[in-house]
């Protein structure tokens, strides 16, 4: 063997050996370590790659099998460990150098189209990924550049292959606008790319017979990206190695450019997202490459080194003069012309793409270019910008985007065609796919605005305006080349505006036109896009105090002829907010300016044409127009009127919106602004009389006309002429409404604001006091009278257009009569007269049109809260709306019908919108039921006593007509009476000659009480609708109900509780399938209780005893648990149902005895039912029972128990709650405890006994609960203890208190110690476990204390209590340290053992309180933090927190206080062992930190070194902010705020000294909510989280404000750290809206020495950032707090 062995060496070598022996042998000489071979693995190595390259090189001829094998077996040595810890140990093996030669030949046949390899690829790509795992082996192509770029290149033009491969059996998109509209900006940061991950549906098969080696080609694909993320980290580590940077950029440019970056597109767009997910190419690994091909680009194409080479062939001579390099010939002297000649070159990727790698290519180099070459020092930095400008000149003609001549590439020829290209011609210059071009453009004019290389007065003066040129030339090109069905096209336009308003304003009237006014893309993403670019410019304006410019030009282009009918809304919500917003920022002379400019308009362009065309109809009926022409000729003068109607009610509508928007006059306005406002009512008045005459000389033109007969043709012609007279009213009619529309806006807009302005402004005349000034008082109120009265009648509206009013007409007059109303009731004298009230009633009855209100539209309509958009569908919406928001005013003068119809609609509205759910409702939109919940929840609803009543009427009778549908098993007597006259609000008071239905009522939930069986059988449609009722019951404020009401409604709902279940509780065989029945009850007797809490409830308790309550409530829950009625209820509803019952008695106890209603006759009965002998055979033989009476499920009784123990439960809580009001009332509660505790008892001790049903053992305690059966002890023991507390003040000192259940209570005791702490309990258990050892050692302190008078028992309590406090305390910190506890379940635990802690230490000796300081100082061990028991210490850490907070014997109190600088001294080294650990920080920094500020809000006086309050500071400068999720981050912020807070408000002292320290942790806060509250392009679900600390830091800017002297000389310090943190982010507008305001409170500080320094010291782009913020300041806060500080003592 021996021999064999060493002759491998030779056999391998010998031609007589067959080559498949040979592969066998190399094999077993690799694996086996008896083959002694010297230096074998470099022999094996060379003998497989010498055997490869004969191979190939057709010297040796061996089969495929082998050839396959070689590979094989050459993979496995490169990826065999042996040889990896070879080479770590430095051992020298080294491969052929042809070897890498050899596999790019292997790659190359891969990649070719169509060709078939001889070898597998995945063995090729491993091969490869063995030889660069290993420096040593990757040398083969690291030391020689050309090698591992051309690797990198084949490489990529294989994985291009790949990733088109899935798809090129479907047609692919020449253009994608969908997918790529809103995305191609991300490119503007390639680190936030990510690509667009969606399952593939109805993939095709690629090759239908190969179906199943799909899985190991994706698993092919998946190693191919792998390797080459690997080759590129490689290459770049290669490339960053070379010395020659033109080397570099010529390889790059020449080889890899173009493969790169289609890679680079495949991976990004979405259009190919189905490929990532066929060939499992994961997220984060597309991401990777896609950061390393953007480092190759960057680095390769603009190194610093060519800087000289970009300003050579960019900068004109003039601008570069001096700066050029003596060796620019040796490089790339156009570097710009190469590469964009690379990427413009057809070949290197499908004809298809070629365009969209292009355009998405040019922006990524831009903004690697500006992040190269964009940033300069002094001097050079204008030089960096003009060269990041002129880049920008050459990038934008390579997206076939042909500029005007204006364009610098004419004007100042640096911008020139590279040689061998020809210019298209101009007509024929456009991009292949405008959305794009637009895109790429947006990207490319958005990097320019955001590194800010424009410089409008650099470029004015020393550069003859080259860059305002060139924009002005792109702007122009966009306006003539419109496309407003792009909304990159709009973005382009914005971001031009940005740059400098100059580019756009000589084309301003195209742009209004083009991009407001006629743009009829109603897509919803080019209307966001425009109305962005719409209130671009009115911000703009603004800030340029030239709005009125502005709307000069808008208001030619409305009034120019319309290019259709239909355009767009002119102001739509955003655009209104925009413009209430820049008016209130406007000069008031301006905004009247506006308002004039439109008027004059109106009256210039809009008029004379109405006017016009009026008098040739007239004419033309004069001289006879009965012919086809005169036809014609009238059809031509409507439709013009038609289109003048239109542009009309556009400017009103833009009227209305302006003036709405102005400031208000008041008694401080100007003299001359007061009268240019009064020239300007009086001139809108005389155009809304020009209209309105207008329509009335219509009308008797019409009436004039019609008369006139025409004589009709023959035939068909007749036809016709039929036809053209139907088409002429309607158009006639159509432009006659429009005007009607226009006209009622007007007169609604100026009677709004000529009232507002009489109001708030005493210079100020009113057009009514103006016109009636001469005549007498009586006159002037039956001016306004009259003026309703012809309101009502129509008389404003034309006879003709009234039986066809339009929805916008009829809401404006509704309008316009409120108007008048306010007026007539602002008007103390006219309210007396005997015909206003009446004239009232008619108005409210009109602008309520109960017709209306009762049309039931199809579906759920919406309307925006514009006027102007009020249609037919919208108008039902509109005018609820007016109903709802003016109730306070028409609800007086309204018909008891029309009350009730209000309230119909109202609880219809409700109704529906809980059958559709809502669904598919607009956002920011108004609907009916969105107006009705919003009524239902306002305090207005109750304060109108008519429409309360109106709605509770209605609900009843609905409840009423479900309860007359149901089944009725037997005859009940209370639905006869239903039937017969059915129910409402005021039906059940006494009727004459007739007992009342309350009465029937109440005789029926008397029955109930007695029997508990039920009447009425519902369904579960019937439940449904209940239960819709019921929510909206459950939004009325019962204190609004009178006593009818709250009669009416509570019994009917009680007669529900009591007589009503679903069909199921009959079938005992077919139990429910849900727990509908039970939610139905919680939610009806949660109603139950909030109507107990109505002021007049007392009318409740005249008719039916409380007593009687308590008791038909309960026995009818009985009654439904013993007949399975809620067997098939989860844990949570019955847990549910279980609180609903407990607080009802609660509740109604409460009643009883706070109200002193018969207390002791109605808790005598309800405890009588309790302790009935009944009850008590049902709670201690329930599961016995159940077996005897065949049921094969005991849980039926056992859930009756459950009941009944927790009425037990609550009605002796609510009793012992009330102990203490008077001794007659503590006799009658006790007598009434001791009843319910004895029954308690037994029926305990039965639960906690096991019992034998059917040969099983069933243990009551674990149905009803652990917990529930803890809390009923728990009730138990505080009943005794109350008890005892009451009869110590009636009995001799020498008594000894006992109590009668001590030994239950023990024996609960140890079992909870037992079980609390030794493995997972549910949370519930916990707490309740914690209560009862809270009463528990009370009760044993109690009971021991009283017996220290005896010597022999007073040692031996003592020594009991002593024991017991010491379990307690190590089951609670065991039980703190538990890992099953996550944090959540600690801070809901630490309420409750708070309160044991407090009982613990209330009367504790200074011995056991050592013992307790003594648990503190072990846990606080940093030793165990850092051994990872943090637990362990987090337990003394909230047990520090919670006793702090407790009520200490004075002795304990001075102790803890003495240490408590050293506890703070060791949870600071804590807080700050921990934040090396980010994982720790929610589960032990946050709880330690706020810890330390409870140790400080309690320590206020007690803590008298400020060293170790400043000591906290230390702590919270170290914890963690950055790279959290929101959930951690919220948690740490409140933390460190709170600690902050805690120093201002406690220690005001200290912070004398601690300023800068305390404003420092201050400032990490400011900073991190900066960058948590930026703006990300993806949906942000955490917003309110950082809303709520924006709200903090500005009441923390206040807080420091307001203790100015203790930051008056850092005010300018955190001014300059605010805006260098604001410089860096583009915040949120909400964020940034409460920091705002927050630093304003710091300027108020700030004198004008600290301005002036802030001006001067601050860098270039924080001093931008810091004038916008002072001059907003100024503009807002300060103007605002001087008009404060005037009316301030």
């Amino acid at each position: 063997m021996a021999a064999i062995y060493s002759g491998i060496h030779l056999k391998l070598k010998s031609p007589q050996t067959s080559w498949e022996d040979k592969l066998k042998l190399a094999r077993f000489a690799w694996i086996s370590p008896q083959c002694l071979l010297p230096n074998k693995e470099q022999v094996l190595l060379d003998w497989c790659t010498h055997a490869l390259t004969g191979r190939y090189n057709q010297k040796v001829e061996f089969s495929q099998n082998v050839l396959e094998g070689l590979w094989c077996y050459l993979d496995d040595l490169l990826h065999s460990r042996k040889l990896h810890s070879l080479l770590k140990q430095g051992k020298t093996i080294s491969l052929r150098l042809n070897m890498a030669q050899l596999l790019l030949d292997r790659l190359q046949e891969c990649a070719r189209v169509g060709s078939k390899s001889l070898v597998c690829v995945s063995t090729i790509l491993s091969v490869c990924q063995g030889l660069l795992s290993s420096p040593a082996l990757s040398s083969v192509f690291t030391t020689k550049y050309e090698l591992i770029a051309d690797l990198l290149a084949k490489l990529s033009s294989l994985a291009c292959r790949e990733l088109q491969q899935p798809l090129l059996t479907e047609p692919l998109m020449t253009e994608s606008v969908t997918c790529q509209d809103e995305a191609m900006t991300s490119d503007l940061d390639s680190t936030q790319i990510e690509p667009i991950i969606e399952s593939p549906s109805d993939q095709p098969e690629l090759v239908a017979n190969k179906s199943s080696p799909k899985p190991k080609e994706n698993l092919r694909a998946a190693s191919l990206f792998e390797v080459l993320l690997q080759v590129l980290s490689c290459y770049l580590s290669v490339q960053r190695q070379q010395a020659n940077p033109n080397r570099v950029f010529t390889m790059v440019t020449n080889q890899l450019i173009q493969p790169l970056v289609l890679l680079r597109h495949l991976l990004t767009s979405g259009e190919f997202a189905p490929s990532h997910t066929h060939l499992r190419l994961r997220q984060q690994l597309s991401r990777d490459i896609r950061l390393k091909i953007d480092s190759i680009l960057h680095l390769a194409l603009f190194p610093s080194e060519h800087l000289t080479y970009y300003k050579e062939e960019l900068l004109p001579s003039k601008e570069d003069s001096g700066k050029r390099g003596p060796g620019g010939a040796k490089g790339p002297l156009k570097p710009v012309s190469v590469i964009l000649s690379k990427l413009s070159a057809q070949g290197y990727c499908e004809v298809h793409l070629h365009y969209t790698v292009k355009s998405n290519t040019l922006s990524l180099l831009f903004k690697f270019f500006l992040e190269s070459y964009g940033k300069g020092r002094g001097e050079s930095e204008e030089v960096h910008r003009m060269l990041c400008f002129y880049f920008l000149t050459r990038l934008v003609p390579a997206l076939d985007v042909c500029l005007d001549e204006l364009s610098p590439a004419k004007a100042d020829q640096p911008v020139s065609v590279p040689p061998g290209q020809k210019s298209p011609p101009a007509s024929l210059c456009l991009p292949e796919s405008w959305s794009l071009a637009l895109l790429a453009v947006e990207s490319l004019l958005s990097q320019a605005l955001s590194a800010d290389i424009y410089n409008v007065a650099a470029d004015r003066i020393r550069h003859g305006e080259v860059q305002l040129k060139f924009y002005r030339a792109l702007g122009q090109m966009l306006i003539n080349h419109a496309q407003p069905s792009i909304p990159a096209w709009y973005r382009c336009l914005k971001v031009l505006l940005s740059l400098n308003h100059l580019i756009l304003e000589p084309d301003l009237d195209q742009l209004s036109s083009s991009a407001w006014v006629n743009s009829e893309c109603m897509e919803a993403r080019v209307q966001r896009a425009r109305q962005l670019l719409a209130c671009s410019l009115l911000q703009t304006y603004t800030k340029l105090r030239q709005l009125p410019r502005l709307f000069s030009e808008l208001l030619s282009v409305i009034c120019q002829p319309a290019l259709d009918n239909l355009r767009p809304p002119l102001l739509s919500e955003g655009v209104s907010a925009t413009l209430r917003t820049c008016l209130l920022d406007t000069p008031p002379s301006q905004g009247l300016e506006i308002c004039s400019l439109v008027l004059e308009s109106i009256r210039r362009c809009i008029l004379p044409d109405l006017l016009k065309e009026e008098r040739e109809t007239e004419k033309m009926e004069i001289d006879g127009g009965g012919d086809n022409k005169g036809e014609n000729k009238e059809m031509k003068v409507d439709q013009e009127r038609e289109d003048a109607s239109r542009k009309l009610f556009s400017l009103s509508q833009l009227l209305h919106g302006v003036m709405f928007s102005l400031k208000t006059l008041d008694s401080a306005s100007p003299l001359p602004i007061v009268r240019q406002s009064q020239g300007l009512m009086d001139e809108m008045q005389q155009v809304i009389k020009e209209l309105l005459l207008l329509l009335l000389t219509e009308k008797a033109v019409k009436a004039n006309i019609s008369p006139a007969p025409r004589t009709p043709r023959k035939g068909k012609k007749n036809l016709d002429h039929k036809e053209s007279e139907v088409s002429e009213s309607k158009i006639g009619a159509l432009w006659e409404q429009k005007t009607q529309e226009a006209a009622l806006l007007l007169r609604y807009t100026l009677v709004e604001v000529d009232t507002l302005f009489n109001i708030h402004c005493s210079k100020y005349t009113s057009l009514d006091s103006a016109q009636t000034a001469a005549a007498s008082k009586t006159e002037d109120c039956a001016s306004v009278l009259t003026c309703i009265e012809s309101l009502l009648s129509g008389e404003i509206v034309p006879a003709r257009l009234q039986p066809s009013c339009s929805p916008m007409s009829c809401l404006l007059l509704k309008l316009l009569t409120l108007q008048q109303m306010k007026k007539v009731l602002l008007d103390t004298p006219l309210l007396s007269e005997p015909s206003t009230a009446a004239l009232l009633n008619r108005a409210a009855h009109f602008i309520l049109s109960k017709s209306e209100m009762e049309v039931s539209p199809d579906g759920e309509q919406a309307w925006d809260g514009q006027i102007a958009s009020v249609n037919a569908s919208s108008y039902l919406v509109a005018h609820w709306y007016i109903v709802t928001s003016n109730l306070p005013l028409i609800a007086p003068y309204l018909s008891g019908e029309d009350v009730g119809c209000i309230a119909d609609v109202l609880v219809s509205s409700l109704l529906s919108s809980q059958t559709d759910g809502g669904k598919d409702r607009p956002a920011g939109c108004l609907t009916v039921s969105l107006i009705s919940s919003q009524l239902l929840q306002s305090a207005v609803l109750a304060e109108l006593p008519s429409l309360f009543s109106a709605t509770i009427c209605s609900l009843t009778q609905r409840f009423v007509c479900v309860l007359k549908a149901a089944h009725v098993p037997n005859v009940s007597p209370t639905l006869l009476k239903f039937q017969e006259k059915g129910i409402g609000a005021y039906t059940l008071e006494r009727d004459a000659g007739q007992p009342p239905l309350s009465t029937t009522i109440v005789e029926a939930i008397l029955a109930s009480s007695k029997t508990g069986e039920m009447s009425v059988l519902l369904t579960d449609t019937q439940s449904k609708e209940l239960v819709n009722l019921l929510q909206i019951l459950t939004d009325l404020n019962p204190d609004g109900m009178n006593s009818e009401d709250l009669s009416s409604i509570f019994l009917l709902l009680f007669f529900t509780l009591t007589s009503t279940s679903s069909q199921s509780d009959q079938k005992a065989t077919d139990p429910p399938e849900s727990g509908d029945d039970a939610r139905f009850l919680v939610k009806l007797l949660r109603i139950l209780t909030c109507l107990l809490e109505g002021r007049n409830f007392q009318s409740v308790l005249k008719l039916i005893h409380a007593g009687t309550l308590l008791q038909a409530s309960v026995s009818s829950l009985i009654w439904h648990s013993n007949n399975g009625g809620f067997q098939a209820t989860s844990s949570s509803d019955w847990l549910d149902l279980i609180k609903a019952v407990q607080g009802f008695i609660r509740s109604l106890v409460q009643l009883i005895i706070i109200r002193n209603s018969s207390v002791r006759l109605n808790l005598e009965q309800f405890a009588c039912y309790l302790t009935s002998k009944e009850m008590a055979s049902m709670q201690i033989v329930a599961p016995s029972l159940a077996v005897v009476s065949g049921k094969p499920d005991p849980g039926a009784s056992v859930l009756s128990v459950h009941l009944l123990l927790a009425s037990l439960t609550s009605f002796s809580q609510a009793m012992t709650s009330n102990l203490g009001r008077s001794k007659p009332m503590d006799q009658t509660l006790t007598q009434m405890l001791t009843r319910t505790t004895a029954a308690l008892g037994p029926a305990v001790e039965s639960v906690l006994k096991p019992q034998t049903v059917s040969q099983s053992v069933i243990q009551p305690a674990s149905v009803l609960g652990q917990a529930f059966v803890v809390e009923v002890v728990t009730v138990m023991l505080h009943c005794e203890l109350s008890s005892l507390s009451v009869e110590d003040e009636n009995k001799p000192n020498d008594t000894h208190p006992t109590l009668s259940h001590m030994t239950l209570y023990q024996g609960c005791c140890q079992q909870i110690l037992k079980e609390m702490s030794c493995a997972h309990r549910p949370l519930d258990f916990l707490v309740s476990s914690l209560h009862f050892l809270s009463a528990f050692y009370k009760a044993v302190e109690k009971t021991r204390g009283e017996r220290e008078e005896e010597h022999g028992e007073e040692k031996k309590g003592r020594k009991e209590l002593d024991e017991l406090y010491v379990q307690i305390l190590q089951n609670v910190h065991r039980l703190l340290t538990a890992s099953w506890l996550s944090a959540n379940d600690v801070c809901e635990l630490e309420p409750a053992v708070q309160e044991l802690l407090c009982h613990l230490v209330e009367k504790s000796t200074t011995g056991r309180f050592n013992l307790l300081l003594l648990l503190i100082r072990e846990g606080l061990d940093t030793g165990k933090l850092r051994a990872g028991s943090y637990r362990e210490v987090l337990s003394a850490v909230i047990i520090i927190k919670l006793l702090s907070c407790c009520r200490l014997p004075e002795l304990c109190s001075k102790a803890l206080w003495l240490i408590a600088p050293q506890i703070i001294s060791a949870m600071v080294f804590l807080v700050k062992s921990s934040t090396q650990d980010v994982s720790l920080t929610l589960s032990f920094t946050v709880p330690t930190v706020m810890s330390m500020t409870s140790l400080l809000r309690q320590g206020e006086g007690l803590i008298t070194n400020p060293h170790h309050v400043i000591l906290v500071l230390g702590a919270l400068q170290s914890m963690p902010l950055d790279h959290l999720t929101p959930s951690v981050y919220q948690s740490a912020f409140l933390a460190v705020h709170e600690a902050l807070f805690a120093f201002i408000q406690c220690h005001p002292q200290v912070m004398l000294n601690a300023a800068p320290s305390f404003l420092n942790v201050f400032y990490r806060l400011v900073a991190s909510i900066m960058q948590e509250g930026r703006q990300r392009g993806d949906s942000d679900t955490d917003s309110d989280m950082y809303l709520q600390c924006s709200r903090l830091i500005e009441r923390m800017y206040s807080h420091i404000a307001a203790t100015a002297e203790s930051f008056t000389t850092l005010s300018a310090f955190m001014v300059a750290q605010y805006v260098t943190e604001l410089q860096k982010v583009t915040l949120r507008p909400d964020v940034k809206l409460h920091l705002t305001e927050g630093i304003y409170r710091i300027l108020d500080l700030c004198t004008e020495h600290d301005i002036k320094f802030l001006t001067a010291g601050l860098q270039m782009g924080v001093r931008e950032v810091f004038n916008e913020l002072y001059s907003s300041y100024t503009h807002y806060h300060k103007a605002q707090r001087q008009g404060e500080d005037k009316y301030t003592v």
